[in-house]
């Protein structure tokens, strides 16, 4: 008998190639969004050092001009534009983790059923296989018998 082959073996590579290439889509997209939240912690602790040089700067009944309150006020306004910036990028990159790990999974989803179908046949052709071979035997068992009477 001829050795198994499954028809949709290329479909079967082709498949698997996909979901590496979606499982290092998924893993950047995750990289990705770690960075932007290190970078908004990183914005969130310079609008805090900037608030405690200030509440340094203002204690204790200092006298301080008005061209450094504004310099402050100006710098505080800008940090909190780059965090909230920040925030919008870091919810994009949600998303797009999201969406990343959707197609993986529907990806894997078709993998695996194509592995069951593959299994499915091989287990198909392991009986038929078995039953051949028993046909066989039940043939040179019978040829056996009719030589010994």
């Amino acid at each position: 008998m001829k050795k198994f082959k499954f028809q949709l073996e290329t479909l079967l590579k082709v498949t698997r190639r996909k979901k590496d290439d979606a499982e290092l889509k998924f893993a950047e997209a995750s990289r990705y969004l770690e960075a932007c939240r290190a970078k908004l912690q990183e914005l969130i602790r310079e609008l805090q050092e900037g608030q405690e040089e200030f509440a340094e700067l203002t204690a204790e009944g200092k006298t301080v001009k008005v061209g450094v309150i504004m310099t402050y006020n100006s710098f505080f306004n800008w940090k909190r534009n780059q965090i909230e910036r920040q925030q919008d990028v870091i919810l994009k990159a949600t998303q797009d983790k999201q969406q990343k790990l959707k197609i993986l999974m529907q990806i894997m989803t078709y993998l695996k059923s194509i592995e069951q179908l593959k299994e499915k046949r091989r287990n198909e052709y392991n009986a038929e296989l078995l039953a051949e071979e028993q046909k066989l035997l039940d043939e040179i068992g019978l040829q056996l018998s009719m030589r010994h009477p």
